[in-house]
């Protein structure tokens, strides 16, 4: 009750008590914030208490959370994304048809004491926009509508802003459920991971326009009833894996020399005595390349997977339970020594230490309460 009460207060603005602001000022070049994003309402999917973005500091000599503030209010920021250079943050506002024309990207820069001032927003030419993605310049902005098969692209400005350069209708746009973009670490390639459609979309990205451009390819299409939903590349850009969210599988596939997928492998992301129903969420590739990791809604649960570095193949290492219900994204702290799992409906976020011979997860206390978390962004 006294650590919930702290929170209420401390959650109404911004501030770091004295001694706090003296242990920052020492250890200023170790701590790492964390943005944490929300639901803020009830939905169809979730019953969201929280008031917005959260900001939190993060420990990288023992894990430890602590809270700092609620850094910007705003209605089911569902998904945040920090700009390059750590100045600025991006963050959907996931609306549906009953609140508007469409839902909203908000653009905020970073205050020296973390909160996020406003810089602007625009629509998303979509309903439930639920991802942002960087191109690897940090130039643009790729927002995925879950509703509407619309990915909108927006050039950032050097002040931070986003301005529209494109709006894509992806092919069978009524079924689609553009779910998350990945760009191929040499800034040539875009894959949109259609959930709806069980494809992959494949395009060229084009950075002197901003523009994605079809592909000879133009997708792969994964097993019936899949739902691709996040991607990430291994550390060498050679295999791009999807988190198949409706079957929860992981498919891995080579990425050819011209952007082309070819299939390698499917693997469960659940043990086989689990037949409950379950949902895949989220996917993160540690920092040495060694280890592939999933979340699991349902056998509420990290999946821990080995990679294959010559054949991109996976092979299962453990499934560690997360310390609350539905864990839907989760970060791996820079330099890999962390990870931490935001379960939505439970209200609490796990925290793993990781053991970087093995990929195993050791889970640690105490589990860090706040409202409603379903993404998590280290600042870096």
């Amino acid at each position: 009750m006294k650590n919930l009460m702290l929170f209420t207060l401390l959650s109404l603005f911004c501030f770091t008590p004295m001694k706090a602001q003296a242990d920052m000022v020492q250890r200023k070049d170790t701590i790492n914030k964390i943005y944490v994003g929300t639901y803020t309402r009830k939905e169809g999917h979730v019953d969201g208490k929280a008031k917005g973005i959260y900001l939190l500091n993060q420990d990288p000599n023992t894990g430890n959370l602590n809270f700092v503030c609620t850094a910007a209010e705003m209605i089911n920021p569902s998904f945040v994304k920090v700009g390059k250079m750590g100045k600025y943050v991006y963050a959907v506002s996931e609306l549906g048809p009953q609140d508007g024309d469409s839902g909203v990207v908000h653009s905020f820069e970073i205050q020296e004491d973390g909160s996020l001032k406003s810089i602007g927003k625009l629509g998303t030419g979509g309903f439930a926009p639920c991802h942002i993605a960087l191109d690897r310049s940090g130039k643009f902005a790729f927002v995925s509508n879950y509703m509407g098969g619309v990915v909108m692209v927006y050039k950032i400005g050097s002040d931070g802003s986003l301005e529209k350069s494109q709006e894509l209708k992806l092919e069978n746009s009524d079924s689609a459920h553009a779910h998350s973009v990945k760009i191929s670490g040499d800034n040539r390639y875009a894959y949109i991971a259609d959930l709806g459609n069980d494809k992959i979309w494949v395009y060229r990205f084009n950075i002197m326009t901003g523009k994605l451009e079809p592909h000879k390819q133009n997708a792969v299409t994964l097993e019936k009833g899949a739902g691709p939903r996040h991607l990430s590349f291994a550390k060498n850009g050679s295999f791009l894996y999807s988190v198949n969210e409706l079957n929860s599988t992981v498919s891995a596939f080579a990425v050819k020399s011209d952007g082309s997928l070819d299939h390698l492998q499917n693997i469960s992301a659940l043990p086989d005595s689990f037949i409950q129903p379950n949902s895949a969420a989220d996917i993160h590739i540690h920092p040495s390349g060694k280890f592939l990791y999933t979340s699991n809604r349902g056998h509420n649960s990290i999946a821990i997977f080995q990679i294959n570095s010559d054949s991109g193949k996976l092979t299962h290492v453990d499934y560690v339970p997360v310390a609350g219900k539905t864990p839907r994204n989760f970060a791996i702290s820079p330099y890999g020594k962390y990870l931490y799992a935001a379960s939505q409906d439970t209200g609490n976020i796990t925290t793993y230490k990781i053991n970087e011979d093995t990929g195993k997860l050791k889970p640690q206390e105490p589990v860090f309460q706040v409202k409603t978390p379903v993404c998590l962004e280290f600042v870096k």
